[in-house]
């Protein structure tokens, strides 16, 4: 018919076969096709391995063997460490040291204040070995001393402070000069305690527990110079440093003094003057340091 012949038929697509009018091929369906399993997301039609790069490190035999022999070495270094640790930081005397409570703090700081009333001054023993400080207010700590010079430093600063003094250069050197000083003062009493020949269990550790208790005193009477003048600072100060020279008589002579009488030692022997007139230098060296590391934080 001529009025069709204008028109072009468009053939069927056969089943099977693509759209003409589409541009690219719809693969969505390549399974349904015939093209099988849907191809690796490697490209190229190379499989990709989807395990990290971690994981082929441990699969590896020649890591695997490295990192069990690092683990060793880690775990040998470990043992060896804490077999040799009290050869250099005795951290089991230091434990005995710190081992206290509220309630022992402050008897221990009443004591410290006033000494006058207190009549048993025997550390107790359990077994040859000295029991912990909370159960014992004669038992030597650092943890009043510690925390004693800290407070101390602060209580100094912030009299520097109050008198427009403070630089942080003369705040580190009054710390350093209080430990040099504590320094000094263990060095003589060792050293004045072999000269002597004094067979004692006065160790380092006792001797700087019992040196740092003045710093009780030092704060108190720096608080009351802050608040009330020299004339409360005096006052406080004179009354610590009358205090810790009773504290150290009392305790140190059972140290020192205690061990001559055990040893047989007369009395009034020359050797046992000697040793007490060691006990009266170290107490009375304490007042004099109170003063000398206090005086110039009060105006």
């Amino acid at each position: 018919m001529p009025g069709l012949a204008s028109k072009r038929r468009t053939p069927a697509s056969p089943p099977g076969m693509a759209d003409p009018h589409q541009l690219f091929d719809d693969t969505s369906s390549a399974q349904h096709r015939g093209y099988g399993a849907q191809r690796a997301p490697g490209g190229l039609g190379y499989p990709s391995s989807s395990a990290s790069p971690q994981a082929s490190f441990m699969a590896d035999p020649v890591s695997s063997m490295a990192v069990a022999y690092g683990s060793t070495l880690a775990a040998q270094g470990k043992e060896l460490v804490d077999k040799n640790i009290d050869r250099f930081i005795p951290v089991t005397k230091l434990k005995y040291y710190f081992a206290v409570d509220t309630v022992y703090v402050g008897k221990k700081l009443g004591l410290l204040v006033f000494p006058y009333l207190h009549q048993d001054w025997e550390v107790q023993y359990q077994q040859d070995t000295p029991v912990a400080p909370r159960f014992d207010v004669n038992a030597p700590d650092l943890y009043i001393p510690a925390m004693a010079f800290i407070t101390y430093i602060l209580v100094a600063g912030l009299a520097l402070g109050t008198q427009d003094r403070f630089s942080p250069d003369l705040l580190g050197l009054q710390a350093s000069s209080a430990l040099a000083w504590l320094t000094l003062e263990v060095l003589a009493i060792l050293l004045s305690l072999y000269l002597v020949t004094v067979n004692t269990d006065l160790t380092t550790i006792d001797l700087v527990a019992f040196l740092g208790y003045k710093y009780v005193g030092m704060i108190g009477g720096v608080l009351m110079g802050l608040l009330f003048g020299k004339t409360g600072y005096y006052l406080v100060l004179g009354w610590c440093c009358v205090s810790i020279f009773v504290f150290m008589i009392r305790t140190l002579r059972l140290k020192i003094l205690a061990e001559a009488a055990a040893e047989g030692v007369p009395v009034r022997g020359a050797r046992n003057q000697l040793r007490m007139y060691l006990t009266m230098a170290v107490a009375a060296a304490q007042p004099l340091l109170m003063y000398w590391l206090t005086f110039h934080l009060v105006r």
